[in-house]
């Protein structure tokens, strides 16, 4: 009877050690899955901030990636501040991955019973004229899982926001 108890202990024993890499590695996963989703609700904050930074602005010329106003939105996005005084936000996001999108309503489309916004706001030949709407969107921004013997590549996040344009 002695016998039988301590070949019991031994099999639970031999079961939890065949777990414990098993819960380590779902514990791992779940970690990582945590800091890519608050990764990618940052950078739609981020997004967001320069987006309803600048559709609440007067005068911006979204066709110069120079614009005063442009640069300081982006700065507005990444640090809290239009002067770049305090540190960005999201480590490794720079302000060349930040693309700022002006866009207007397709009137033809419009027509014919589709609502499309594909004709920016720097596109002249349609009109040209303020916007009706700002897409910001983040490209370039990679994050690469850490999982212990699981070799996976760098995941690619490109959150995209879009707000009505008020400014005039």
């Amino acid at each position: 009877m002695s016998r039988n108890r301590h070949a019991r202990r031994g099999s639970m024993i031999l079961e939890t050690v065949m777990l414990i890499p098993i819960i380590v590695l779902l514990l791992v996963g779940m970690t990582q899955i945590a800091k890519f989703t608050y990764t990618y609700v940052e950078l739609r904050k981020v997004a967001n901030s320069v987006a309803s930074y600048l559709a609440t602005q007067q005068g911006v010329d979204f066709c110069n990636a120079a614009d005063p106003t442009v640069a300081a939105a982006i700065s507005f996005g990444l640090t809290g501040t239009t002067d770049n005084s305090q540190p960005v936000f999201v480590t490794g996001l720079t302000p060349d991955m930040i693309l700022i999108i002006p866009e207007r309503y397709d009137k033809v489309a419009q027509v014919s019973g589709v609502c499309s916004c594909a004709i920016t706001g720097c596109d002249v030949a349609n009109g040209g004229g303020e916007p009706d709407y700002i897409s910001v969107s983040i490209n370039g921004y990679t994050l690469q899982p850490r999982i212990p013997f699981l070799p996976i590549d760098a995941i690619p996040l490109r959150p995209q926001v879009k707000v009505h344009f008020g400014g005039v």
